[in-house]
C-alpha cells in the first residue's frame, strides 16, 4: 500500500538571517500545508536544503516536523546520502522519531553501478522497518536508477515501495510502469509532469509547487484520482507557467523567493545557493500574481 496518494510537499527549510533554522516559520509552513489539504510532508529533501544541514540540524528538523504534524498526515524524511553508512544512520534515527517513511536519493558524486545502487538501497532499507521511497534525480546526482533496478528492489526488499521519479524521461517512466506490473508506487518528481505520470499509473507527486500552491497541487492529483482527468489536465496546464518560473533558477532558490513574496518566510538560503536574480524574481512575482496566489 502506498505511503500516500496525492500531493506531498517537498517542504523548504526556513532560515533566519543568521543562517539558523527558523522553527517558528517552519511550524507555520507545516500548518499552512495541512490547512490546504497537502497529503504528506516530505522534510529535508533537496528543496529542504538537506545537503547544507549538519547531521544534527537534519535530524532536529525531522523530529520537529514529526512532532508538529502529530500524525495528521504522513511525514516522509529525506535520509539519503552518497555514503551508505550515513544514510543508515540518518534513516535509523528518523525511524526512532516516528516518520512514516524515508526518501532515499541515489548516491551522488561518487555515483554507483546498478549493482552498487541495489546493494546501497538494500542495505539502508534493511536497517529500518518503515517504508522506503527511492529518489531518482540524475540531473543532480549524475546517477540514473534504471527501471529494472527499481523493480528488482521493490520485489526483493519488503519495505521498498516506490520511487520519486524526477528523471524527466517519460519514456523511461513508461517503461518502469510497464515492467513493474503495479509493484512500484511511482511519484512524479516534476511538477510539470504530474498528470502524464499519473496517466501511466503514478500515485501522486512529491512537489515543489505545493510550497506556494498546496491546495491547487492537491486538487490536480485528487481530480485525477477521482476520475476527473479533464479537470486535472486543465489545472496542470494552468500551473505550467508557474512550474517553469519555479525552476528558472536552481531549486530551491525560486520557491524560497516565492514564499518570501507571500510573507511566509524571511531569512535566506545557505551557500552555495545565492539570492535570485532580479529579472527572474520579477518573472516569478508576475507569474504568481497571474496564478492568483499573490
Amino acid at each position: 500500500m502506498a505511503v500516500f496518494t496525492g500531493a506531498g510537499v517537498a517542504i523548504v527549510t526556513p532560515m533566519k538571517e543568521n543562517g539558523e533554522v527558523d522553527y517558528e516559520r517552519f511550524g507555520e509552513l507545516i500548518e499552512f500545508q495541512i490547512a490546504n489539504q497537502t497529503d504528506a510532508i516530505v522534510v529535508c529533501g533537496t528543496t529542504g536544503e538537506a545537503s547544507t544541514l549538519t547531521h544534527e540540524e537534519h535530524l532536529d528538523a525531522i523530529k520537529y516536523c514529526v512532532d508538529k504534524v502529530a500524525g495528521r498526515i504522513p511525514v516522509v524524511a529525506g535520509t539519503g546520502s552518497n555514503c551508505t553508512e550515513t544514510a543508515i544512520y540518518l534513516s535509523t534515527e528518523a525511524e526512532k522519531y516516528g516518520v512514516d517513511a524515508v526518501l532515499l536519493v541515489s548516491p551522488y558524486y561518487n555515483k554507483a553501478t546498478q549493482n552498487g545502487l541495489y546493494a546501497h538501497f538494500k542495505a539502508v532499507a534493511e536497517s529500518i522497518k518503515v517504508p522506503v521511497i527511492l529518489y531518482n534525480v540524475p540531473s543532480r546526482t549524475g546517477c540514473n536508477i534504471l527501471p529494472e533496478t527499481i523493480v528488482r528492489l521493490c520485489k526483493d526488499v519488503d519495505n521498498i515501495l516506490g520511487v520519486k521519479e524526477a528523471s524527466g524521461n517519460i519514456s523511461q517512466i513508461a517503461h518502469l510502469a510497464a515492467i513493474s506490473h503495479g509493484c512500484v508506487d511511482i511519484y512524479s518528481g516534476n511538477d510539470d509532469q504530474i498528470v502524464p505520470i499519473m496517466a501511466l499509473g503514478g500515485v501522486g507527486v512529491i512537489s515543489v509547487l505545493s510550497n506556494v500552491a498546496p491546495r491547487q497541487t492537491h486538487e490536480i492529483c485528487q481530480k485525477f484520482l477521482d476520475g476527473d482527468v479533464e479537470g486535472s489536465r486543465k489545472m496542470q496546464l494552468e500551473a505550467m507557467d508557474l512550474c517553469n518560473a519555479l525552476f528558472c533558477e536552481v531549486n530551491p532558490i525560486p520557491v524560497k523567493k516565492g514564499l518570501q513574496l507571500m510573507g511566509k518566510i524571511g531569512g535566506t538560503l545557505r551557500m552555495p545557493l545565492s539570492e535570485m536574480e532580479e529579472a527572474n524574481a520579477a518573472r516569478l512575482e508576475k507569474t504568481m500574481k497571474a496564478y492568483g496566489i499573490l
